[in-house]
């Protein structure tokens, strides 16, 4: 594999002509034939950001995989509609000319509201990331891309153990360096494998088909170096497809997206 190049790289090193930002993506970011969705979504999110503005947080991203995503990703962005709080906007991700991914992301400003502000408590867990046991990357084993992220497991079963949970509760946190706090909320959200892989006895393919996340933007600042926890539940799960919900909490605590995703098990 070849040495790891942070997302921070990634992002200094994007080409802008007009509304189509480019990137160039090692081996490192590779998940089996396609690059990681996280990964995806959050270059995705930087593009939009660079053709329309980055003065409103991102509230929602929908995403739509559609085909692999190799080194050369071209993202075309085109801005569908700018209200008074809210602005929506498309990308649509490519690869050696063909369409890798659609992404739909939702920017909106705040706005006067007779609404009290509610947030969310983070539940207990088993283990504290102090007290779980850092997991080493093996290479040929796990997936490229998880050489990036130190990632602990505080309940459920780790991938490919036979296990009977079907729910998973980890500590997440970068292992070189991190964007900012949001672009960090899509590329983590999306890193804890299905718990469903967790259940199986045997590596066998699974993808995602499509990906959506909340996001709920910090009213502090918060550490992107962080540990950050991702809780994933299967909802359900038959016919060769699993649907399952995250909720990604802030090194502070705090409730910082919720995810919906509908994967593909081949096997």
């Amino acid at each position: 594999m070849t040495p790891l190049v942070p997302i921070t790289t990634l992002l200094a090193q994007r080409r802008r002509h007009g509304d189509n930002v480019g990137f160039s993506i090692g081996d490192d970011w590779g998940q089996g034939r396609t690059t990681f969705g996280g990964l995806v979504g959050a270059l995705g999110v930087a593009a939009m950001r660079d053709v329309t503005g980055s003065n409103w947080p991102l509230r929602a991203l929908q995403a739509s995989f559609i085909g692999p995503v190799s080194s050369d990703l071209q993202v075309s962005v085109r801005l569908l509609r700018q209200g008074r709080h809210v602005r929506q906007v498309q990308a649509t991700l490519s690869t050696q000319g063909e369409t890798a991914a659609v992404l739909l992301g939702v920017f909106g400003e705040a706005r006067p509201s007779t609404l009290p502000s509610l947030r969310a408590e983070c539940p207990p867990v088993n283990r504290a990331p102090e007290a779980t046991p850092e997991l080493p990357f093996v290479e040929g084993v796990a997936p490229n891309f998880v050489a990036h992220f130190d990632a602990r497991w505080a309940e459920g079963d780790l991938p490919y153990s036979n296990g009977a949970a079907w729910h998973s509760r980890i500590h997440l946190r970068m292992r070189d360096e991190a964007a900012d706090a949001e672009l960090t909320s899509v590329l983590l959200a999306d890193m804890p494998p299905s718990p469903a892989v967790g259940r199986l006895k045997r590596p066998v393919p699974f993808s995602s088909v499509s990906w959506e996340i909340e996001l709920i933007p910090a009213a502090t600042p918060y550490d992107p170096m962080g540990w950050w926890r991702a809780d994933t539940d299967v909802i359900e799960a038959g016919d060769g497809y699993v649907n399952q919900r995250t909720s990604l909490w802030a090194p502070d605590g705090n409730l910082a997206a919720l995810g919906y995703q509908v994967a593909a098990v081949y096997g």
